[in-house]
């Protein structure tokens, strides 16, 4: 697909945008915030009342500084009576400067995907149980954020995928994913058989359960599980991991995020799909074409000074153990 939506045009892009093709200035300390933080989001985990309490002593502390906040819309309908007004999330991308999450990973997956076309870089609490991307706890939460409002923190700029889907020669879906994009059979229990293209150049085609293409972040989700490599946060790369291939020789590849994946579905789909993140899906039709390239606006991480990308490998995967 030679378009504007191509990488050449991406790559102009980024270079528009002062970002290089390989996102070499991915890890910045910074003194002073780049730009004043004035209004706040604030996302908790959907539909979980645990996070009333944290949302509510959140709020307190970035009133007490001054700080305009708003809460998500459906974290509001959780709170006992309204401290700030509410918003839907697709209306706050444009009206924060900064989105605070209060969860696990995949409440920060879902709301990251929102906020990278906007620039509005992310903090996360977490709630959940591993936390890879969500590292403040929250025992620590107002002494940590305060420290990251006050200039003492790291930017850490994350690929994000963007997927489309064309049928016929027109594109029916898109959609953006932190983790991974999931191309894997439905319900049945049954082979899907594909093609793979790299930029225009033939691969393989395979009988599999699936593949999944994955950025280095999600390279320790999903591909990390069906025997993908761990790449480091800071890579210009996706990789490509077969889920339980027919022929055992089609192994794992990472390739550069230059790269135009595209799969084709052929044969029958017996239901296939594509998932973005393990939160959004699409059914595929039988000569589909999934095309899978690096997103234009990376997604923006805010952590703490003292965060090792290794530390908490170790830490989430008990390395030494």
């Amino acid at each position: 697909m030679a378009s504007a939506k191509g990488p050449f045009g991406l790559i102009a892009r980024l270079a528009h945008h002062g970002l290089n093709a390989r996102f070499s200035d991915r890890w910045h300390r910074y003194g002073p915030m780049k730009k004043s933080i004035k209004t706040i989001g604030l996302f908790g985990k959907y539909q979980d009342e645990s996070v009333v309490g944290h949302v509510l002593r959140l709020h307190k502390i970035l009133a007490e500084r001054g700080i305009r906040v708003l809460i998500d819309e459906d974290t509001s309908r959780l709170l006992p009576e309204q401290v700030a007004p509410a918003k839907p999330l697709a209306a706050l991308c444009t009206t924060i400067d900064l989105a605070i999450v209060i969860g696990g990973d995949g409440t920060l997956l879902h709301v990251a995907r929102q906020m990278a076309p906007c620039g509005v870089p992310i903090i996360g609490v977490n709630l959940g149980r591993l936390g890879f991307l969500a590292d403040i706890t929250p025992d620590v939460m107002g002494d940590q954020i305060g420290r990251i409002l006050d200039g003492d923190y790291q930017l850490e700029r994350r690929l994000l995928l963007h997927v489309e889907i064309m049928r016929k020669g027109k594109i029916v879906q898109e959609g953006n994913a932190l983790n991974d994009v999931v191309i894997s059979k439905g319900e049945i229990a049954r082979l899907i058989e594909f093609e793979i293209y790299l930029g225009g150049e033939f691969v393989i085609d395979s009988r599999a359960d699936g593949i999944i293409v994955s950025s280095p972040t999600g390279s320790t989700a999903y591909a990390m599980s069906a025997g993908g490599p761990i790449l480091h946060p800071t890579l210009a790369a996706i990789s490509l991991v077969p889920i339980c291939p027919h022929t055992l020789s089609f192994r794992p590849i990472v390739v550069s995020s230059d790269s135009t994946v595209e799969i084709v579905i052929i044969g029958q789909p017996a239901q296939a799909r594509v998932t973005c993140d393990g939160q959004v899906n699409f059914p595929l039709e039988v000569a589909d074409r999934i095309y899978v390239r690096r997103a234009e606006n990376p997604v923006e991480l805010l952590h703490p000074v003292n965060r090792s990308h290794f530390d908490v490998l170790r830490a989430k995967l008990f390395w030494g153990k």
